[in-house]
């Protein structure tokens, strides 16, 4: 047991990168700053970390195969108390959201309980556990833009699909990286129901699908944006290509492609705050 492992159970870069990418939907859907912001880091980061343990607590059997070097099984951090971790985590989230308006207090209450599903149950459903994750990282641009209220929440829509997508993509490659653990620990995905390169064809799909909702913003902000995401956009269709031609769990683990996949969602949130800066 570790302080150290207490703070790297909860994946604080992943953590704040996600309070952050709420900030930037705000700012986005306002094209202004106001220190209570503050709110949608410190609400998002604590429930994302909050999401992060109680995600690893269930999965430790799989890690254990997997990821052996995660707190859990390295013995960082016990297993019961990642538990009650988690909770408190929930907990901080959720308290600090009251004093946000009720459609944020929404969101945090239901992706608290979203999140709490998925580890517990949702994430051995084939699909339908890909699909929940890929919610809960599109709804982090909803709960920035309804900090501004319902207009901003719509205004948000777009990018929101867009992170919908992309995180769908890199889901199933995931789950495709993973076959054998997830094959010991008893969970069932898709990959295991129909093999690691019909996988990958999915993945594709949702990337080229995302590569199209991002185009979407160019109405409001023209040709430097489309100039700016087409960049991004390049990337995308690159990481997905790479894992398009593997075969097996570990011809994708060693594409990067799911790790290229990440980048580029952090990279989208440069270019929208770069938009709205010089181009809103």
């Amino acid at each position: 047991m570790s302080a150290a492992g207490y703070i790297r159970i909860t994946r604080p870069a992943n953590a704040v990168m996600a309070g952050i990418a709420a900030i930037v939907a705000y700012f986005v859907a306002t094209g202004t700053l106001v220190p209570a912001v503050l709110l949608l880091l410190v609400v998002v980061t604590l429930i994302t970390a909050a999401g992060n343990v109680i995600n690893d607590y269930y999965d430790a059997d799989i890690d254990a195969v997997n990821r052996a070097n995660r707190p859990i099984p390295a013995s960082l951090v016990p297993r019961k108390m990642a538990f009650w971790y988690a909770l408190l985590l929930f907990g901080a989230g959720i308290a600090a959201s009251l004093f946000m308006n009720f459609l944020c207090m929404g969101f945090a209450v239901f992706n608290s309980l979203l999140l709490v599903a998925y580890a517990a149950r949702l994430k051995s459903m084939p699909l339908i556990g890909n699909l929940a994750v890929a919610y809960l990282t599109g709804s982090m641009f909803l709960f920035g833009g309804a900090f501004a209220g319902m207009s901003g929440l719509m205004h948000l829509v777009p990018l929101a699909v867009m992170g919908f997508l992309v995180t769908m993509a890199r889901e199933l490659l995931k789950d495709a990286e993973d076959v054998e653990g997830d094959a010991a620990g008893g969970a069932s995905t898709l990959p295991q129901r129909i093999g690691v390169k019909k996988t990958t064809y999915g993945a594709f799909v949702f990337t080229l699908l995302s590569i199209v909702a991002s185009i979407v913003p160019f109405w409001w902000w023209g040709a430097p944006y489309l100039a700016m995401i087409g960049i991004v956009d390049l990337v995308l269709l690159g990481a997905a290509r790479k894992a398009l031609a593997c075969e097996s769990p570990a011809c994708v683990r060693s594409s990067g492609a799911t790790t290229m996949l990440k980048y580029t969602m952090f990279a989208s949130l440069v270019v929208f705050t770069l938009s709205v800066l010089f181009l809103g």
